[in-house]
């Protein structure tokens, strides 16, 4: 049986909010404070554990009850909605935040990635930071210079190595943040969705890295939204709501069914007062789902076509609007993309200052069931001049029955096209 690396035991951790502590003005009010600290917590967690249910506004509990057990080895990802407490969770995990109840038991070095340069000093070079984490991580200064050369070359950060990290770009410091916890070999690495930052090549070099780190036998827990580098990375999932662990079993099965319930319908979106995206040429106003004759579309089938109205407002005379709409699915892949540049009224015209309507038609059996979120770009000329809005509307698309004959079971794949089939008897029993 495997030895356990993480033991997470009723984990509890609450905020009470608006209050700040006041620090001690003099020797005897910290040796006061002290002495009465004992009282003041038992009386905290005596409050918390009794007005945390809601009853008390000021208090918000940002982890409640979490239990959970990860072997040595074990690659488990983290999953859940924003706000739902996954990096609080790895706070107390990488034992930088102490949870109000419960405890959690780590064995052996722990490696903490939760946001750009995790432990960096600024003023320090990256040469400088690299010796100084291997330090906190218990590294002799020895090993650190044999890894030396191979956390560079990772990091791609040879030639400013000797400059102050405070000059790095983002992108810099996350490489070089990321290379010195994978390769100084904590037993326990804790990566949060700080991968976002980094560009496509790179972060499938980081997930590259650590399907490698697991191989040898670390730890490895891994937040992201990025669902699909969940599914392929991780043997396990846990999925997180409102503080609490809702599941816990295989990957694949945690980010579908996370995938099936990571939001509701998002049918229009508005923008007031000239607020919404802009480009030199038009300012959107309105985006909305509606049936293919123009009525409201308030659920959606594999069978029904719809319709997207992007509603905008010129903003000068010789404004040139063009428009792209990008379907992507729970995980995050683009499987859609429609430009109206064969729209035969204005499309590469010359419009003058006004409102205007462009719509987009999807016909019905076309895509699958599932969760769609759905982004617009406006554009200029010679496709420049680009505006992109991500995640304007949310599509959730339900079972049609229309295309399902005798066949009960579910369909696989992002699509369900309605393709014709023939069959016909040979005219002959000859084997071509």
């Amino acid at each position: 049986m495997s030895r356990l690396a993480i033991e997470a035991q009723g984990i509890g951790k609450a905020y009470r909010l608006g209050t700040l502590g006041k620090r001690p003005d003099s020797l005897r009010d910290a040796i006061a404070a002290a002495a009465s600290a004992p009282l003041r917590n038992f009386r905290r967690v005596r409050s918390l554990t009794e007005f945390g249910d809601g009853q008390d506004a000021d208090v918000l509990w940002a982890l409640r009850d979490v239990s959970f057990e990860v072997a040595e080895g074990e690659v488990v990802g983290i999953v859940g909605r924003n706000g739902a407490g996954k990096s609080t969770l790895l706070r107390i995990l990488s034992r930088i935040t102490r949870p109000t109840l419960g405890r959690a038991v780590l064995r052996g070095r722990v490696g903490s990635l939760l946001e750009v340069g995790t432990g960096f000093h600024p003023d320090l070079t990256g040469r400088e930071n690299v010796y100084l984490n291997g330090a906190i991580l218990g590294m002799s200064r020895d090993y650190v210079r044999l890894r030396f050369d191979e956390i560079v070359e990772f990091a791609g950060v040879a030639r400013f190595i000797d400059t102050p990290v405070k000059r790095y770009s983002s992108g810099m410091y996350l490489r070089l943040a990321f290379a010195v916890a994978a390769h100084l070999e904590p037993e326990v690495m804790v990566v949060d969705e700080v991968l976002a930052v980094g560009d496509a090549q790179f972060q499938q070099k980081c997930l590259g890295k650590m399907r490698s780190v697991s191989q040898e036998g670390r730890t490895v827990i891994f937040v992201s939204h990025n669902l699909a580098a969940v599914r392929s990375l991780c043997s396990r999932a846990l999925m997180i709501e409102a503080g609490r662990v809702v599941e816990d079993g295989p990957a694949a099965g945690v980010v579908a069914r996370y995938a099936a319930t990571s939001g509701d319908p998002v049918m229009a979106r508005t923008w007031t007062d000239g607020a919404g995206p802009a480009n030199s040429s038009a300012v959107i106003e309105r985006v909305v789902v509606r049936g293919s004759d123009g009525g409201a579309a308030d659920q959606l089938t594999t069978d029904d076509a719809f319709r997207i109205d992007i509603e905008y407002r010129t903003i000068r005379v010789d404004a040139r609007v063009g428009l792209t709409v990008y379907f992507f699915d729970h995980d995050n892949n683009c499987v859609l993309t429609s430009v109206n540049n064969r729209e035969a009224n204005w499309y590469g015209r010359p419009m003058p200052i006004g409102r205007y309507l462009t719509s987009c038609v999807v016909p019905g059996r076309v895509l699958n069931t599932g969760t769609f979120s759905v982004s617009v770009n406006m554009f200029g000329p010679n496709f420049s001049d680009n505006r992109q809005e991500n995640d304007v509307l949310r599509l959730v698309i339900g079972d049609g029955l229309g295309l399902r004959g005798d066949y009960f079971g579910p369909f696989a794949g992002t699509f369900r096209p309605d393709w014709q089939w023939a069959t016909s008897e040979r005219a002959d029993d000859k084997v071509a």
